[in-house]
């Protein structure tokens, strides 16, 4: 007699992975051996199988041991919350993921009543799959936990005037923290306070301690200065990200003890190199020269040089400068202060190009034609010396036929010739069909008190377009030689549209009679025509802001799939080491490729390029948030004076919540709750980006332009709210010239489609203090916004 299970061969790997991909949730070893007949000493065999599945990433590990197909989630697990997309969804990952790819995206349903939840914090949800790699979670309940240190604001609690806690009348105090993520409240005795005073920014951690109900009892372990003192708001914002500002003794002992320049370099120090950076530039890592390319076979070709901080030189792998630079994984600049990658030794010191100073550099020569196409390029270890130290401002001026003192012995030997070879490559850039955004960016500026003086768009010139293009041709021509030479590269890759987002903003071109037809190739040419098409019409905002939404947020990988913004099939930077480890790690691929001596990779190091892309790019964007709310503080902070003042903007977001709004002049974000609005029930029709009134038909809608007056500015939060002046909304006036390259060589990444969580959240509190009962509700109903799929 035969048994069942000898008629039936052992599962192949195709036939376990589909078992496990058809069930409804994760299954255990038991259910697949039972689906297959897998008995006594089969299952073993069965046992290897299911590792060689994990190993090879096409099986993930759940919860008791159970299996899911890589990429997918259990019905049911802990997702810590991330943030809030532009259209005001709630965003989360899950709390643990150990896969190599990235999670799937997790749009969370919000729900009052198991409590509310901010970025930072863990909630229990129940998860369900929308589409590929989209998932929708509703909550079960917000975990409880507390913080390892807290950031916040010594009060004296006026409660204990009374007895207070523990009877020791008037001497007991509280914290308010700066983060919402900090939920609960927080008691701080003065025995705890290390002399702090009531007004002070402190950080403090959680005392142990068994009590279950009350204030949690915190300790001060450092005194940050007065709430009232504009250097406070840089320190919260770097200790709400966790950015490191202390390097260990070691690090700081190499970098003191860096070794002069080697010998055997090529030497460039005749040839007129110089530096062009803002003003307010800390560091100089990078210098430019350029001349007419004298082959008779390139007319009208340019022979650029970029010469580069040789940070290899002084960093080598595996030092404790490496790891210190490693963990910063980038430099982070705010308005009063610098947190470097790299000791000041170093940053501003040894590999900071200064004029007159003989420095290390990594260089390479690019030779281009009269259209900009690279013909050839080759990279060298030199010596150079930088002839001047320029500003962009100082650059423009000087071509523009006004140069100064420093600018004008510069201006026909080098100041024309790199507007010359600039103007080459930018029109290969117009032919590749760029995308280029209209993404103004503020200045603080300081005045000698270190109180906030004004608050203003950035100037942007040619000469900017000039450095950008340069740059962006030295990172393409690294990336090239490293395929050529078969090294590991650190790519700064950007994909393509998300195609949910792209189908949005197709929803809405339509409705203008703009086609973005389904099926087509997309590319970035094809946004800048739409953009084209609406400039100088009514809701050329909108569509320019639908744009900005729709793209993908850029990162680094070992993997390569090209940059789509800047139409690129290969890129990697390699022009800003003092202030970025990406750099840092193609410029000792290029050592270790072209033999050029000392600092090249580590032996296995290709083995950790993926985590390190991972860990780089979570970096680059933790200090671009950083950097962001630091701002947000400083301009609330010099807004606070004007509450009460009319100012005039323009729609750039809206949520169920309200409507946010950027300020003509500062360039600052605030909300205009739904609560404020003038009475009815509005819809939010998600799909076009804006607010409907059922009973008046009043309209808002994403690039509108609006009259508010400004109500609260809190530099704590940084959050403003904004109250709408009836009656005030006018059409829109065309966008300015698209100008900033999207994703570029800067290393800050416009297409990431942050939206202000300092605004949201102070105007949701707002908003749920008018209210009392939350963002989403209000005692006459009629103004609260439903979501309509539209």
């Amino acid at each position: 007699m035969t048994s069942k299970r000898s008629e039936r061969p052992f599962p192949t790997r195709e036939e376990v992975l589909a078992f496990i991909r058809e069930s409804k949730g994760p299954v255990g070893k038991r259910e697949i051996a039972r689906a297959f007949l897998i008995r006594g000493a089969e299952r073993p065999a069965l046992k290897e199988l299911l590792k060689e599945l994990r190993r090879s990433g096409d099986l993930q590990a759940g919860a008791k041991r159970r299996y899911l197909p890589a990429g997918e989630l259990p019905p049911v697990m802990v997702l810590e919350i991330t943030g809030i997309d532009p259209d005001g969804e709630v965003l989360a990952k899950p709390a643990v993921w150990r896969q190599e790819a990235a999670p799937p995206r997790i749009y969370v349903s919000p729900d009052r009543r198991k409590g509310a939840a901010g970025p930072g914090d863990r909630v229990l949800a129940r998860l369900r799959r929308v589409a590929e790699g989209v998932y929708e979670a509703s909550t079960m309940r917000v975990l409880a936990g507390v913080p390892k240190r807290i950031i916040g604001v010594y009060q004296r609690d006026a409660h204990d005037d009374h007895g207070g806690r523990g009877g020791r009348g008037g001497r007991g105090g509280r914290l308010r923290p700066t983060d919402r993520r900090a939920k609960g409240e927080f008691s701080l005795d003065p025995e705890d306070a290390a002399g702090a005073r009531p007004g002070e920014l402190v950080l403090v951690e959680p005392k142990p301690s068994d009590r279950r109900l009350g204030a949690r009892a915190v300790r001060v372990v450092e005194r940050l200065g007065r709430i009232d003192e504009t250097r406070a708001l840089s320190l919260i914002s770097i200790h709400e990200h966790d950015l490191p500002t202390v390097f260990p003794p070691a690090a700081m002992s190499e970098a003191a003890a860096g070794p002069a320049p080697a010998k055997g370099r090529e030497d460039l120090r005749e040839l007129p190199l110089v530096t062009i950076d803002g003003e307010d530039a800390r560091d100089f890592d990078d210098a430019v020269w350029a001349e007419p390319d004298g082959d008779a076979d390139n007319p009208g070709g340019w022979h650029l040089l970029v010469a580069i901080a040789d940070v290899a030189h002084y960093v080598r792998p595996e030092s404790a400068l490496d790891k210190a630079a490693y963990e910063r994984g980038n430099s982070a600049y705010f308005p009063d202060r610098v947190v470097p990658m790299l000791p000041e030794a170093l940053s501003n010191g040894w590999c900071s190009l200064k004029p007159a100073e003989e420095r290390s550099c990594l260089a390479v020569h690019l030779w281009v034609d009269s259209e900009g196409q690279m013909l050839r390029h080759r990279f060298l270890r030199g010596i150079m010396r930088s002839a001047a130290r320029l500003t962009y401002g100082q650059t423009q001026a000087a071509f523009d036929g006004r140069p100064d003192e420093v600018a004008a012995p510069l201006l026909d030997g080098v100041i024309r010739p790199l507007f010359g070879a600039y103007q080459a490559l930018a029109r290969a850039r117009s032919a590749r069909g760029t995308l280029d955004l209209d993404l103004p960016e503020r200045q603080v500026i300081l005045g000698p008190d270190g109180q906030v003086a004004a608050i203003r768009p950035r100037e942007r010139y040619d000469s900017h377009r000039l450095i950008e293009e340069f740059m962006i041709a030295a990172n393409v021509a690294a990336a090239a030689t490293l395929e050529d030479v078969h090294q590991p590269c650190m790519y700064r890759i950007h994909d393509a549209p998300d195609p949910q987002k792209l189908e949005a903003l197709r929803q809405v071109l339509d409705g203008l009679g703009l086609r973005l037809a389904r099926g087509q190739v997309i590319k970035p040419g094809l946004f800048r025509r739409i953009l084209e098409q609406v400039r100088g019409q009514p809701h050329a905002a909108m569509v320019h802001g639908l744009v900005l939404r729709s793209q993908s947020q850029a990162a680094y990988a070992p993997e390569n799939i090209g940059h789509f913004g800047l139409a690129l099939p290969r890129y990697a930077h390699c022009t800003s080491p003092i202030r970025r480890y990406a750099d840092l790690s193609v410029h000792r691929a290029l050592i270790s490729g072209l033999g050029l001596g000392h600092g090249a990779l580590a032996k296995g190091a290709e083995a950790t390029f993926a985590e390190q892309g991972r860990h780089i790019s979570m970096t680059d964007r933790r200090a671009q948030a950083a950097e962001r709310e630091a701002v947000d503080r400083f301009t609330a902070a010099f807004l606070k004076a004007r509450i009460g003042e009319i100012f005039s903007g323009r729609i750039n977001g809206v949520t169920r919540f309200g409507l946010f709004v950027t300020l003509d002049d500062s360039g600052a974000d605030g909300l205009i709750p739904i609560s404020t609005l003038p009475e009815d029930y509005y819809d939010h029709l998600a799909a076009e980006h804006s607010l409907v009134g059922r009973r008046w038909g009043r309209r808002y809608s994403l690039g509108e332009r609006v009259r508010t007056r400004l109500t609260e500015a809190d530099p704590i939060t940084g959050g403003m709210v904004l109250e709408l002046i009836e009656g005030e909304a006018e059409a829109l006036e065309a966008p300015t010239e698209a100008a900033t390259e999207a994703a570029g060589s800067t290393g800050w990444d416009p297409l990431s489609g942050d939206r202000s969580a300092a605004a949201a959240r102070s105007g949701a509190e707002a908003s749920s203090k008018r209210r009392g009962k939350g963002a989403g509700a209000t005692p006459r109903r009629r103004r609260k916004a439903r979501n309509v799929n539209s």
